[in-house]
């Protein structure tokens, strides 16, 4: 499927008369975004882009519904809109907020955060029918993988997609520093990618462990003291490195139920980027609906 067919596939134009099917019964699945905007509206020209990219990014974790406000007059006045562009987002058939103004990137994001929502998996490309064959996983050499990103780099080098690639590359062999050395050579329109964003929380999780104790010894600290959320974010911290995934998402979520607002929110974060660098899916989904529900 091509970006734009999968961002029209979380994308619609909402209407007066299929509101409630449209927007207010989706919403008891999954999250509605309503944009209210208008032809002649610069700053909606603006957000228009941004909302599609992230429609297209979340994989369906919500669904983005257009209100032209010259069109739908009578939508734009039961929702009070009194300027745009304006974002309401509403789940489970209830508003649960609503944003005036161009939001940046960041801040849809952080908004979409704040109410539980972050990007799903990918659907596969095609799903084979019965007949249809399966193609097999295909095991990659990191090591081969860079070396071959390098040479392409080389030979391409204002190619800032290869050396993205080859940054997330250098990340699965370990190699940190000229990994960090290329993300923070990457223009503004990759920095905000999702892949950027997953390789920084990487990033974020050596750099804790680089000067914490052993897994040993941390453990030994979270057993004699259980509420030294400190000790237990370490911990997690140092399992999720050493690939201990679901040990790492018990104490990130253990460390939420002990206090949620533990330094600003540590817990949620730890969860959030955790959940940014680990591959397996089905894991990920149940850790995530367990946070969602210690804090909704």
């Amino acid at each position: 499927m091509t970006p734009d067919a999968t961002a029209a596939a979380h994308v619609f134009d909402a209407t007066t008369e299929a509101f409630e099917t449209d927007v207010l019964q989706k919403s008891l699945q999954t999250p509605v975004l309503i944009d209210f905007w208008a032809e002649w509206c610069g700053p909606c020209k603006t957000l228009g882009p941004v909302l599609e990219k992230l429609a297209r990014a979340y994989n369906g974790a919500f669904l983005l519904a257009k209100v032209d406000v010259d069109k739908e007059q009578q939508l734009a006045a039961a929702f009070q809109v009194r300027s745009i562009p304006t974002l309401f987002l509403v789940k489970g058939g209830q508003v649960v907020d609503a944003v005036p103004g161009a939001l940046t990137e960041g801040q849809l994001r952080e908004l979409l955060s704040h109410h539980g929502i972050e990007p799903a998996a990918p659907a596969l490309a095609g799903i084979p029918g019965d007949d249809a064959p399966v193609a097999e996983a295909v095991t990659v050499d990191p090591q081969a993988e860079v070396a071959r990103l390098r040479s392409e780099t080389a030979g391409d080098p204002g190619n800032d997609e290869l050396k993205l690639d080859l940054a997330l590359a250098l990340l699965r062999t370990g190699d940190t520093a000229e990994a960090e050395s290329l993300l923070n050579g990457l223009p503004a329109n990759l920095a905000t990618d999702d892949r950027t964003v997953n390789a920084r929380a990487r990033l974020g999780f050596a750099a804790l462990v680089k000067d914490a104790p052993p897994l040993d010894a941390l453990r030994a600290s979270v057993e004699a003291a259980p509420g030294d959320l400190k000790a237990r974010h370490l911990l997690g911290t140092r399992l999720l490195v050493a690939g201990e995934a679901e040990p790492a998402l018990e104490q990130f979520l253990e460390m939420l139920a002990r206090d949620r607002d533990f330094e600003d929110g540590l817990p949620r974060k730890a969860l959030i980027d955790a959940f940014r660098v680990i591959d397996d899916n089905a894991l990920v989904g149940r850790y995530r609906r367990r946070m969602s529900s210690l804090l909704f």
